[in-house]
């Protein structure tokens, strides 16, 4: 956790740009519209900020295309963007206070998770990404003696890197860092409810060096400005982390224009399978830590239990317990277990969704109302729902928020069946310590990471990423260069 803090102040203090960044300056939108960023925790306005549009979207677009034509960043040598993205991550530790709050103020995360948790991903992503691109070598295979064979590895041009609001200096980071330390241009949109963080460590970019037009970033709504670069002809790959719907207007915008790359991840539904044999108190408290964490707002919550019949009531009992203590509270409170979902809009879309499973039926064990209604903010207690149908319409669709439902299971092919009965297919953990049963039931379920005894573990090494509903291609790890890379052969006869 991060060190005593006294937030509200920091917050009181911090400033960051309100325009929109083109060609290494801050410019205001062509149609001059500006829009309001509405905190959670209380519903003020914190900030005015311009409002991009399609020409905008142009304008960034053909900066990053400049910027990567002449060759600014894109020809530099490995070693030359890794000082730059090295000294980039030194900025971002150094501002870690003021891009924690900023992110906090916006879309209500306790500040102290910002601070340990976030902050610490978006540092050590960009380092890790400059430390990483100068090891990336090419390759010369084997030929007869009369020819030569090159594979290479080329920066694949102007990025369209489109961000969530849940994680937003993170999921930023995981496209950035690769795509920039690549030698690509980008131009990043990140979410309406969460732009001024994501301003900051732009103007961060700027101070460590990163070059005009390389780094653009245009806020704005996602119907017009992400649209707006999803469609472009100029955009040669475009990385997206949000909802499905969304993900397959993109896939669809990309075929209506230049086909350029496109990159997914998306919503999940995610399974925690605790086995008889597990070690129930961990196995418990994980569990509910892994859905009530960040308000529930992540696309690998482990929004489903599935619970081995005879451990049953103990673990139930157990998740309550763990729930009763992570209640929501003002995040900029120093030790707040839980803050403010990200908006008015999506706390009345996550009620929607509990009040449409009571109307089923399912058995309300705990919340399920909003709570600190005077304080004008934006809040939704932990709730569980106990004996759900595997194929319930709270258990098969993403809620996005603190909402738990708890399945009994009786025999492992029915646990495995359970967890891989819904569209998504992005995270799962099981519980277990019997290493043969871990590493069958790992192999059987359909997802792109599994967790055994553990949750939400790994780091910087390991890809990150899903299957079915839940996207595809990978973040993190050295895998996620290849989605900002072409790989070129020539043939040389000698």
């Amino acid at each position: 956790m991060s060190p005593q803090k006294n937030w509200q102040a920091i917050a009181e203090g911090v400033d960051t740009p309100k325009e929109l960044l083109i060609d290494g300056a801050w410019v205001l939108p062509v149609a001059g519209e500006r829009m309001d960023v509405i905190s959670p925790i209380d519903g003020h306005v914190i900030a005015s900020v311009s409002l991009g549009a399609e020409e905008d979207v142009d304008r960034a677009v053909s900066s990053g295309r400049a910027a990567f034509e002449d060759g600014r960043w894109s020809r530099l040598a490995p070693s030359q963007r890794k000082a730059t993205l090295i000294g980039w991550a030194d900025l971002i530790e150094s501002h870690r206070d003021e891009l924690a709050v900023l992110q906090t103020l916006e879309m209500g995360k306790p500040a102290d998770e910002s601070w340990a948790v976030d902050l610490r991903s978006v540092g050590n992503t960009i380092r890790w990404y400059g430390e990483a691109i100068d090891k990336i070598v090419d390759e010369i295979p084997h030929t007869e003696p009369n020819s030569l064979a090159l594979v290479t590895r080329e920066p694949s041009g102007v990025v369209g890197a489109i961000v969530p609001w849940n994680f937003p200096l993170t999921m930023a980071a995981w496209k950035l860092g690769p795509a920039l330390a690549a030698g690509c241009s980008v131009v990043l949109k990140p979410a309406e409810q969460s732009p001024l963080s994501a301003l900051l460590l732009a103007q961060l970019a700027l101070e460590a060096g990163i070059p005009d037009g390389v780094f653009n970033v245009v806020n704005g709504m996602g119907a017009r400005v992400g649209s707006a670069l999803a469609g472009h002809p100029d955009v040669d790959v475009l990385a997206f982390t949000g909802s499905t719907a969304v993900g397959r207007s993109i896939m669809e915008a990309s075929a209506r224009s230049n086909l350029k790359r496109v990159w997914l991840e998306l919503g999940g539904k995610s399974a925690n399978i605790i086995f008889e044999d597990a070690d129930v108190d961990t196995a418990a408290k994980t569990a509910a830590w892994s859905i009530f964490y960040n308000q529930g707002e992540m696309c690998t919550a482990g929004s489903r239990l599935l619970v081995h019949r005879s451990i049953h009531d103990r673990v139930r009992d157990r998740v309550l317990e763990i729930a009763s203590q992570m209640q929501p509270q003002n995040p900029l409170t120093p030790g707040a277990p839980a803050g403010a979902l990200v908006s008015a809009t999506h706390l009345s879309r996550v009620h929607s969704m509990v009040e449409h499973a009571r109307g089923q039926g399912e058995a309300l064990l705990t919340g399920g109302a909003p709570v600190l209604g005077d304080t004008g903010g934006s809040y939704y207690p932990p709730t569980v729902f106990d004996n759900v149908s595997p194929d319930a319409f709270i258990a098969q669709h993403e809620v996005f928020g603190p909402v738990l439902s708890i399945t009994a299971f009786d025999t492992e092919e029915q646990a495995i069946q359970i967890a891989n009965s819904t569209a998504y297919g992005l995270a799962s953990a099981v519980w277990t310590t019997d290493l043969s049963r871990a590493h069958r039931v790992s192999r059987e379920l359909k997802v792109g990471v599994v967790w055994v005894n553990c949750y939400e573990e790994g780091d910087m090494t390991l890809p990150f990423g899903g299957v079915k509903l839940s996207g595809f291609g990978r973040d993190k790890s050295l895998h996620a260069l290849d989605k900002f890379m072409d790989m070129k052969s020539t043939w040389i006869q000698l």
